[in-house]
């Protein structure tokens, strides 16, 4: 093996992780911009789903399932909605 097969190798090696770490950070800013979103369509839904009716008294317990609730339907809906997708492209050209 010469040097300069030693070095080829070294430097495909460096490409090669240098792609898989931009792919890695890639896909962590996704998760990121995700969970942003998620943020703001918890707050959306929360006063969205505001239910202040006098028929049925609040039981013990309520507003932490309505939480839970909210959460959960947050993150399902997250990343299809729009502000997830601007987020990321617009940080993604920032970062290249």
């Amino acid at each position: 093996m010469s040097i300069d097969d030693s070095l080829l190798k070294i430097n495909l090696y460096r490409n090669q992780n240098i792609e898989l770490n931009k792919s890695k950070n890639l896909t962590q800013l996704k998760q990121s911009c995700d969970n942003f979103e998620s943020e703001i369509l918890k707050h959306f839904l929360e006063e969205s789903l505001k239910n202040e009716n006098s028929l049925y008294p609040k039981s013990a317990g309520e507003d932490i399932y309505r939480s839970m609730y909210k959460d959960e339907l947050s993150k399902q809906i997250a990343g299809d909605f729009g502000y997830s997708k601007l987020l990321f492209e617009y940080l993604k050209d920032k970062v290249n």
